[in-house]
Protein backbone atom coordinates (compact mmCIF):
# COMPACT_ATOMS: atom_id res chain seq x y z
CA UNK A 1 0.00 0.00 0.00
CA UNK A 2 1.12 3.80 -0.66
CA UNK A 3 -0.03 7.39 -0.32
CA UNK A 4 -1.37 9.25 -3.05
CA UNK A 5 -3.06 12.58 -3.75
CA UNK A 6 -5.58 13.58 -5.96
CA UNK A 7 -7.94 16.63 -6.08
CA UNK A 8 -6.80 17.82 -2.92
CA UNK A 9 -7.23 14.52 -0.52
CA UNK A 10 -4.76 11.49 0.52
CA UNK A 11 -5.63 8.19 -0.85
CA UNK A 12 -4.36 5.00 0.58
CA UNK A 13 -4.16 2.93 -2.47
CA UNK A 14 -3.09 -0.80 -3.04
CA UNK A 15 0.96 -0.83 -4.71
CA UNK A 16 0.44 -2.37 -8.06
CA UNK A 17 3.16 -4.95 -9.91
CA UNK A 18 5.06 -4.37 -13.17
CA UNK A 19 2.01 -6.18 -14.57
CA UNK A 20 -0.41 -3.53 -13.37
CA UNK A 21 -2.51 -5.97 -11.65
CA UNK A 22 -2.92 -6.59 -7.87
CA UNK A 23 -4.49 -9.14 -5.47
CA UNK A 24 -5.75 -6.26 -3.36
CA UNK A 25 -8.54 -3.63 -3.63
CA UNK A 26 -9.02 -2.45 -7.20
CA UNK A 27 -7.71 1.16 -8.08
CA UNK A 28 -7.13 2.53 -11.43
CA UNK A 29 -4.94 5.88 -11.61
CA UNK A 30 -5.64 5.78 -15.16
CA UNK A 31 -9.50 7.18 -13.93
CA UNK A 32 -8.18 10.01 -12.79
CA UNK A 33 -9.85 12.44 -15.48
CA UNK A 34 -13.39 10.56 -14.82
CA UNK A 35 -12.94 11.76 -11.59
CA UNK A 36 -12.09 15.09 -11.85
CA UNK A 37 -14.95 15.43 -14.33
CA UNK A 38 -17.32 13.74 -11.48
CA UNK A 39 -16.48 16.32 -9.02
CA UNK A 40 -17.10 19.12 -11.31
CA UNK A 41 -20.81 17.47 -12.39
CA UNK A 42 -21.47 17.14 -8.78
CA UNK A 43 -20.66 20.99 -7.72
CA UNK A 44 -23.46 21.95 -10.68
CA UNK A 45 -25.95 19.48 -8.50
CA UNK A 46 -24.53 20.99 -4.81
CA UNK A 47 -25.54 24.30 -6.00
CA UNK A 48 -28.87 23.01 -6.52
CA UNK A 49 -29.17 22.15 -2.82
CA UNK A 50 -28.97 17.96 -3.60
CA UNK A 51 -26.69 16.75 -0.24
CA UNK A 52 -26.11 12.95 -0.48
CA UNK A 53 -24.66 10.91 -2.76
CA UNK A 54 -23.84 7.02 -3.21
CA UNK A 55 -20.27 5.23 -3.86
CA UNK A 56 -22.07 1.54 -5.34
CA UNK A 57 -19.08 0.29 -6.03
CA UNK A 58 -16.28 1.91 -3.32
CA UNK A 59 -13.39 -0.10 -3.66
CA UNK A 60 -10.71 2.32 -2.07
CA UNK A 61 -13.68 5.19 -1.47
CA UNK A 62 -11.59 8.06 -3.87
CA UNK A 63 -14.77 8.72 -5.46
CA UNK A 64 -16.48 9.04 -2.33
CA UNK A 65 -13.36 10.67 -0.55
CA UNK A 66 -13.51 13.60 -2.82
CA UNK A 67 -17.25 14.09 -2.33
CA UNK A 68 -17.61 14.48 0.88
CA UNK A 69 -14.22 16.86 0.60
CA UNK A 70 -16.66 18.79 -1.55
CA UNK A 71 -19.73 18.97 1.07
CA UNK A 72 -21.80 16.12 0.32
CA UNK A 73 -23.10 13.38 2.61
CA UNK A 74 -21.43 10.36 1.61
CA UNK A 75 -22.57 6.87 2.00
CA UNK A 76 -19.56 4.15 0.83
CA UNK A 77 -20.65 0.35 0.20
CA UNK A 78 -18.69 -2.39 -1.22
CA UNK A 79 -18.46 -6.37 -0.81
CA UNK A 80 -15.25 -6.94 -0.22
CA UNK A 81 -14.51 -6.14 3.87
CA UNK A 82 -11.01 -5.14 2.70
CA UNK A 83 -11.91 -1.96 0.81
CA UNK A 84 -14.50 -1.09 3.58
CA UNK A 85 -11.77 -0.73 5.96
CA UNK A 86 -9.88 1.42 3.30
CA UNK A 87 -12.69 3.38 2.92
CA UNK A 88 -12.89 4.22 6.34
CA UNK A 89 -9.30 4.81 6.53
CA UNK A 90 -8.98 7.16 3.43
CA UNK A 91 -12.42 9.04 5.19
CA UNK A 92 -10.19 9.20 8.24
CA UNK A 93 -6.94 10.70 6.85
CA UNK A 94 -8.72 13.07 5.24
CA UNK A 95 -10.92 14.14 8.48
CA UNK A 96 -13.84 13.79 6.66
CA UNK A 97 -16.75 11.75 7.64
CA UNK A 98 -19.36 9.36 6.00
CA UNK A 99 -21.16 6.25 6.19
CA UNK A 100 -19.40 3.02 5.66
CA UNK A 101 -20.80 -0.51 5.24
CA UNK A 102 -20.30 -3.55 3.76
CA UNK A 103 -22.62 -5.27 1.59
CA UNK A 104 -24.29 -5.53 -1.73
CA UNK A 105 -25.25 -2.34 -3.41
CA UNK A 106 -28.58 -3.52 -5.26
CA UNK A 107 -29.97 -4.51 -1.61
CA UNK A 108 -29.12 -1.07 -0.35
CA UNK A 109 -30.80 0.89 -3.14
CA UNK A 110 -33.61 -0.93 -3.18
CA UNK A 111 -34.04 0.14 0.49
CA UNK A 112 -32.46 3.83 0.80
CA UNK A 113 -32.73 6.50 -1.79
CA UNK A 114 -29.80 8.81 -2.80
CA UNK A 115 -30.19 12.02 -4.63
CA UNK A 116 -27.10 11.60 -6.68
CA UNK A 117 -25.28 7.92 -7.40
CA UNK A 118 -22.66 6.49 -8.47
CA UNK A 119 -22.05 2.94 -10.44
CA UNK A 120 -18.05 2.76 -11.62
CA UNK A 121 -17.79 -0.93 -11.32
CA UNK A 122 -15.27 -3.25 -12.94
CA UNK A 123 -16.91 -4.24 -15.92
CA UNK A 124 -19.98 -4.06 -17.10
CA UNK A 125 -22.87 -1.95 -15.23
CA UNK A 126 -25.78 -4.00 -16.03
CA UNK A 127 -26.17 -5.74 -12.87
CA UNK A 128 -26.45 -2.34 -10.68
CA UNK A 129 -28.89 -0.33 -13.18
CA UNK A 130 -32.20 -1.93 -12.02
CA UNK A 131 -31.50 -1.00 -8.47
CA UNK A 132 -29.68 2.29 -9.32
CA UNK A 133 -32.55 3.63 -11.08
CA UNK A 134 -35.30 2.79 -8.38
CA UNK A 135 -32.94 4.23 -5.65
CA UNK A 136 -31.65 7.56 -7.28
CA UNK A 137 -33.91 10.79 -6.54
CA UNK A 138 -31.67 13.06 -9.05
CA UNK A 139 -28.63 12.05 -10.94
CA UNK A 140 -27.16 8.75 -12.07
CA UNK A 141 -23.56 8.68 -12.88
CA UNK A 142 -22.65 5.14 -14.49
CA UNK A 143 -19.26 3.80 -15.88
CA UNK A 144 -18.75 1.06 -17.99
CA UNK A 145 -15.36 -0.53 -19.23
CA UNK A 146 -16.94 -3.45 -21.28
CA UNK A 147 -16.37 -1.61 -24.07
CA UNK A 148 -15.97 -4.84 -26.60
CA UNK A 149 -19.11 -5.90 -26.33
CA UNK A 150 -20.63 -2.10 -26.55
CA UNK A 151 -19.14 -1.33 -29.43
CA UNK A 152 -20.03 -4.99 -31.35
CA UNK A 153 -16.03 -6.05 -30.61
CA UNK A 154 -17.85 -8.89 -29.00
CA UNK A 155 -21.16 -8.86 -30.44
CA UNK A 156 -23.16 -12.05 -28.49
CA UNK A 157 -22.28 -10.63 -25.06
CA UNK A 158 -23.22 -7.22 -25.96
CA UNK A 159 -26.42 -8.71 -27.39
CA UNK A 160 -26.65 -10.17 -24.22
CA UNK A 161 -26.13 -8.33 -21.40
CA UNK A 162 -27.35 -4.70 -23.31
CA UNK A 163 -30.46 -6.33 -25.21
CA UNK A 164 -29.29 -4.61 -28.16
CA UNK A 165 -27.59 -5.10 -31.82
CA UNK A 166 -23.75 -3.51 -31.65
CA UNK A 167 -21.91 -3.05 -34.87
CA UNK A 168 -18.12 -2.53 -35.17
CA UNK A 169 -18.02 0.24 -37.82
CA UNK A 170 -15.50 3.64 -37.77
CA UNK A 171 -17.58 5.26 -35.23
CA UNK A 172 -18.16 2.31 -32.94
CA UNK A 173 -17.60 4.35 -29.77
CA UNK A 174 -20.25 6.26 -30.59
CA UNK A 175 -22.31 3.47 -30.99
CA UNK A 176 -21.04 2.03 -27.68
CA UNK A 177 -22.33 5.03 -25.75
CA UNK A 178 -25.43 5.52 -27.14
CA UNK A 179 -26.52 1.21 -26.37
CA UNK A 180 -25.60 2.78 -23.13
CA UNK A 181 -27.74 5.24 -22.94
CA UNK A 182 -30.73 3.48 -24.58
CA UNK A 183 -30.22 0.59 -22.14
CA UNK A 184 -30.38 2.86 -19.36
CA UNK A 185 -33.74 4.83 -20.85
CA UNK A 186 -35.34 1.89 -21.43
CA UNK A 187 -34.48 -0.10 -18.43
CA UNK A 188 -36.03 3.36 -16.54
CA UNK A 189 -39.36 3.65 -18.38
CA UNK A 190 -40.34 0.41 -17.17
CA UNK A 191 -40.34 2.06 -13.13
CA UNK A 192 -42.16 5.16 -15.37
CA UNK A 193 -38.41 6.67 -14.91
CA UNK A 194 -37.37 9.74 -17.31
CA UNK A 195 -33.52 9.06 -17.75
CA UNK A 196 -32.46 12.11 -19.95
CA UNK A 197 -28.43 12.36 -20.09
CA UNK A 198 -26.67 15.87 -19.43
CA UNK A 199 -23.32 14.37 -20.06
CA UNK A 200 -21.87 11.51 -21.51
CA UNK A 201 -18.60 10.75 -23.23
CA UNK A 202 -16.42 8.14 -24.66
CA UNK A 203 -12.49 8.34 -22.73
CA UNK A 204 -9.65 5.84 -23.38
CA UNK A 205 -11.16 2.32 -22.71
CA UNK A 206 -14.42 3.23 -20.58
CA UNK A 207 -17.50 4.85 -21.50
CA UNK A 208 -19.00 7.43 -19.09
CA UNK A 209 -22.90 9.20 -18.45
CA UNK A 210 -24.29 11.15 -16.48
CA UNK A 211 -28.39 10.86 -16.52
CA UNK A 212 -30.73 12.89 -14.68
CA UNK A 213 -33.49 10.71 -13.34
CA UNK A 214 -37.66 12.32 -13.27
CA UNK A 215 -40.43 10.15 -12.41
CA UNK A 216 -42.80 11.06 -14.34
CA UNK A 217 -45.00 8.89 -16.88
CA UNK A 218 -44.31 11.76 -19.15
CA UNK A 219 -40.45 11.76 -18.88
CA UNK A 220 -40.41 8.10 -19.25
CA UNK A 221 -42.18 8.31 -22.62
CA UNK A 222 -40.23 11.06 -23.85
CA UNK A 223 -37.15 9.42 -23.00
CA UNK A 224 -38.38 6.71 -25.25
CA UNK A 225 -39.09 8.59 -28.16
CA UNK A 226 -35.64 9.48 -28.33
CA UNK A 227 -34.66 5.87 -29.41
CA UNK A 228 -33.95 4.16 -32.55
CA UNK A 229 -31.90 2.76 -35.15
CA UNK A 230 -28.91 3.44 -37.03
CA UNK A 231 -28.46 1.68 -40.56
CA UNK A 232 -25.17 1.56 -42.11
CA UNK A 233 -23.82 0.54 -45.57
CA UNK A 234 -20.47 -1.57 -45.17
CA UNK A 235 -19.69 -0.78 -48.89
CA UNK A 236 -20.00 3.10 -49.40
CA UNK A 237 -20.16 4.02 -45.29
CA UNK A 238 -24.00 5.75 -45.96
CA UNK A 239 -26.21 5.67 -42.76
CA UNK A 240 -29.03 6.90 -42.26
CA UNK A 241 -31.29 6.68 -38.58
CA UNK A 242 -35.25 5.55 -38.11
CA UNK A 243 -36.71 6.76 -34.72
CA UNK A 244 -39.04 4.70 -32.94
CA UNK A 245 -38.58 0.72 -31.39
CA UNK A 246 -39.36 -1.05 -34.60
CA UNK A 247 -36.31 -1.18 -37.22
CA UNK A 248 -36.98 -0.18 -40.69
CA UNK A 249 -33.77 -0.98 -42.35
CA UNK A 250 -33.61 0.08 -46.54
CA UNK A 251 -33.49 -3.17 -48.37
CA UNK A 252 -30.60 -1.89 -50.30
CA UNK A 253 -28.07 1.22 -49.86
CA UNK A 254 -29.66 4.19 -51.56
CA UNK A 255 -26.17 5.43 -53.06
CA UNK A 256 -24.24 2.24 -53.99
CA UNK A 257 -26.96 0.19 -54.14
CA UNK A 258 -25.51 -2.84 -52.88
CA UNK A 259 -26.75 -4.88 -50.00
CA UNK A 260 -24.32 -4.22 -47.78
CA UNK A 261 -27.04 -2.62 -45.10
CA UNK A 262 -26.34 -3.46 -41.04
CA UNK A 263 -28.46 -2.34 -38.53
CA UNK A 264 -27.26 -1.03 -34.86
CA UNK A 265 -29.92 -0.57 -31.89
CA UNK A 266 -31.79 0.43 -30.53
CA UNK A 267 -29.03 3.32 -29.94
CA UNK A 268 -30.10 6.55 -28.02
CA UNK A 269 -30.29 9.35 -30.89
CA UNK A 270 -31.31 12.37 -29.05
CA UNK A 271 -28.59 14.46 -27.43
CA UNK A 272 -25.45 12.76 -25.20
CA UNK A 273 -24.63 15.93 -23.60
CA UNK A 274 -27.02 19.65 -22.85
CA UNK A 275 -24.70 22.14 -24.06
CA UNK A 276 -25.21 24.52 -21.62
CA UNK A 277 -24.85 21.96 -18.63
CA UNK A 278 -21.31 21.88 -19.75
CA UNK A 279 -20.86 25.35 -19.78
CA UNK A 280 -21.73 24.76 -16.08
CA UNK A 281 -19.06 21.86 -15.14
CA UNK A 282 -16.41 23.99 -17.11
CA UNK A 283 -16.83 26.37 -14.43
CA UNK A 284 -16.39 23.54 -11.70
CA UNK A 285 -13.40 22.46 -13.15
CA UNK A 286 -10.19 23.92 -10.65
CA UNK A 287 -6.87 23.97 -10.26
CA UNK A 288 -6.24 21.03 -7.35
CA UNK A 289 -7.45 18.44 -10.29
CA UNK A 290 -4.75 16.88 -11.66
CA UNK A 291 -6.52 16.08 -15.08
CA UNK A 292 -7.32 20.06 -15.10
CA UNK A 293 -6.21 20.81 -18.83
CA UNK A 294 -7.59 17.36 -20.36
CA UNK A 295 -10.82 17.69 -18.07
CA UNK A 296 -11.34 21.53 -19.86
CA UNK A 297 -10.61 20.04 -23.42
CA UNK A 298 -12.81 17.18 -23.37
CA UNK A 299 -15.29 19.24 -22.27
CA UNK A 300 -15.09 21.76 -24.89
CA UNK A 301 -14.81 19.33 -27.39
CA UNK A 302 -18.34 17.74 -26.35
CA UNK A 303 -19.86 21.51 -26.34
CA UNK A 304 -18.98 22.18 -29.95
CA UNK A 305 -20.10 18.49 -31.27
CA UNK A 306 -22.71 18.98 -33.62
CA UNK A 307 -25.80 16.45 -32.19
CA UNK A 308 -25.81 14.07 -34.87
CA UNK A 309 -26.00 10.30 -33.99
CA UNK A 310 -22.84 9.40 -35.79
CA UNK A 311 -19.36 10.30 -36.64
CA UNK A 312 -16.72 9.98 -39.44
CA UNK A 313 -13.32 9.40 -39.75
CA UNK A 314 -11.36 11.06 -42.81
CA UNK A 315 -8.76 8.46 -42.90
CA UNK A 316 -11.28 6.06 -43.59
CA UNK A 317 -13.40 8.48 -45.71
CA UNK A 318 -9.65 8.94 -48.21
CA UNK A 319 -9.32 5.36 -48.27
CA UNK A 320 -12.62 4.71 -50.00
CA UNK A 321 -12.29 7.64 -52.40
CA UNK A 322 -8.48 6.72 -52.92
CA UNK A 323 -7.32 10.05 -51.89
CA UNK A 324 -4.63 11.23 -50.05
CA UNK A 325 -5.28 12.30 -46.87
CA UNK A 326 -5.28 15.89 -46.10
CA UNK A 327 -5.21 18.20 -42.92
CA UNK A 328 -8.32 18.25 -40.69
CA UNK A 329 -8.93 22.15 -41.10
CA UNK A 330 -8.64 22.00 -44.82
CA UNK A 331 -10.81 19.32 -45.22
CA UNK A 332 -13.56 20.53 -42.87
CA UNK A 333 -13.02 24.12 -44.15
CA UNK A 334 -13.87 22.75 -47.69
CA UNK A 335 -17.26 21.89 -46.13
CA UNK A 336 -17.71 24.74 -44.12
CA UNK A 337 -17.03 26.98 -47.63
CA UNK A 338 -20.04 24.82 -49.32
CA UNK A 339 -22.55 25.57 -46.61
CA UNK A 340 -22.47 22.71 -44.72
CA UNK A 341 -22.15 22.03 -40.55
CA UNK A 342 -18.88 20.70 -39.68
CA UNK A 343 -17.55 19.78 -36.14
CA UNK A 344 -14.46 18.13 -34.45
CA UNK A 345 -15.45 15.34 -32.10
CA UNK A 346 -14.06 14.07 -28.54
CA UNK A 347 -13.79 10.21 -30.18
CA UNK A 348 -10.32 10.70 -31.67
CA UNK A 349 -8.04 13.57 -33.96
CA UNK A 350 -8.61 12.62 -37.37
CA UNK A 351 -13.00 12.15 -36.52
CA UNK A 352 -15.71 14.57 -37.55
CA UNK A 353 -19.62 15.37 -37.44
CA UNK A 354 -21.40 17.09 -40.16
CA UNK A 355 -24.60 16.81 -41.63
CA UNK A 356 -23.35 16.60 -45.34
CA UNK A 357 -23.60 12.59 -47.01
CA UNK A 358 -20.67 10.52 -47.77
CA UNK A 359 -21.59 11.63 -51.24
CA UNK A 360 -21.73 15.12 -50.55
CA UNK A 361 -18.42 15.57 -48.83
CA UNK A 362 -16.48 13.11 -51.83
CA UNK A 363 -17.94 15.66 -54.64
CA UNK A 364 -16.26 18.52 -52.39
CA UNK A 365 -13.02 16.79 -51.36
CA UNK A 366 -12.62 15.50 -54.67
Amino acid sequence: MHIISEGGVEIKVPSVSGTGRTKDVFFNSHMELNRDITIAVLRCYKNEGLDSYLDATAATGVRGVRAAADGWEVSLIDRDVNAVDLCRHNLNINNQNGEVFQGDANIELRKRKYDVVDIDPFGSPIGFLDSALRGTRKLLCVTATDTAPLCGAHFQAGVRRYNAIPRKTEYHAEVGIRILLSTISRMAAQYDIGALPVLSHATRHYFRAYVEIEKKVKMANESLSKLGYIHHCQSCLYREVSSGMIASPPSICPECRKNKIITTGPVWLGEICKKDFIDSVLGNVTEEMGTKEKSLDLLLKLKGELNTPTHYDQHKLCKLWGKSVEKMDVFMGRLENSGFEVSRTHYGGTTLKTNATVSEMFEIAI
